[in-house]
């Protein structure tokens, strides 16, 4: 019942977020003249959650490895930034240091990447909050994602390309509800968390995995060459995340 509120409560500012972030890294790749593909893994990036956004959305659009690279860098770089400085940034704004439920939405809508939402939130003693808020607004990785391969097969065929949705779909999809499902079940049937231990575990080294792997494929110096713009982007996308969250914070009356 308490993650429900959460989603409730949070689930108009984090609509908010993710539109903010998404309209300004289109509005910047026509007026910049960003790549595409980079500017769409910075929008998603930037508005859902960081990597992982990056990781499901890259195969969806066809990028490449140094695009990859060049968003993941770019997302990483304003994820250190949040996690430093957004806890002195919440006691300046006068967030509640007492319950720290407005600073863990704050944190979940604005920060991009868990592992700073985490570092970010648990300085105010709102981890739960913030982490749950972060985990719902994760779940939009999957309306985008299906967008995008919609757009990416009508684009296709008006090219004369021949491409079949199903052949472009992301499947992780499939795999993240199957994954949940069996978890759910389990867990209700009496089975610890801990037995699901050992996979998370994995899946975290398969990461770490193929992050490697994109940067062993990455041209160092034409990534600073080329990385004026990408990073502009991901800093308009921040701080248009960071004033849309506070907005919708002070109209809900939570802040």
């Amino acid at each position: 019942s308490v993650i429900l509120e959460t989603g409730k409560q949070s689930l108009p500012i984090i609509v908010t977020t993710i539109s903010t972030s998404l309209i300004i890294a289109y509005l910047l790749h026509k007026v910049m003249h960003v790549p595409g593909n980079i500017s769409t893994l910075v929008g998603v990036g930037s508005s859902i959650c960081g990597g992982s956004a990056i990781a499901a959305t890259a195969p969806v659009i066809d990028a490449d490895d140094e695009e990859v690279a060049q968003a993941i860098s770019v997302i990483f770089f304003f994820n250190m930034l949040a996690a430093l400085f957004f806890p002195s940034l919440g006691a300046l704004l006068g967030f509640s240091t007492k319950s720290g439920e407005a600073f863990g939405i704050f944190a979940g809508t604005a920060i991009n990447d868990t592992s700073s939402v985490t570092a970010a939130a648990s300085t105010w003693d709102s981890l739960y909050k913030a982490v749950t808020v972060k985990l719902t607004r994760t779940l939009a990785i999957i309306p985008i994602t299906l967008v995008l391969a919609f757009i990416r097969t009508r684009s296709s065929k008006a090219e004369g390309k021949k491409v079949e949705f199903k052949k472009i779909f992301p499947m992780f999809i499939l795999y993240f509800v199957l994954a949940s499902v069996i978890t759910t079940i389990a867990t209700s049937a009496g089975v610890s968390a801990d037995v699901f231990t050992p996979l998370k575990t994995l899946s975290k080294f398969f990461i770490v995995l193929a992050m490697s792997a994109v940067g062993l494929n990455t041209n160092i110096i034409k990534l600073i060459k080329t990385g004026g713009k990408p990073l502009a982007l991901g800093f308009c996308c921040w701080i248009g995340i960071t004033i849309a969250s506070l907005s919708m914070q002070h109209v809900l009356g939570i802040w």
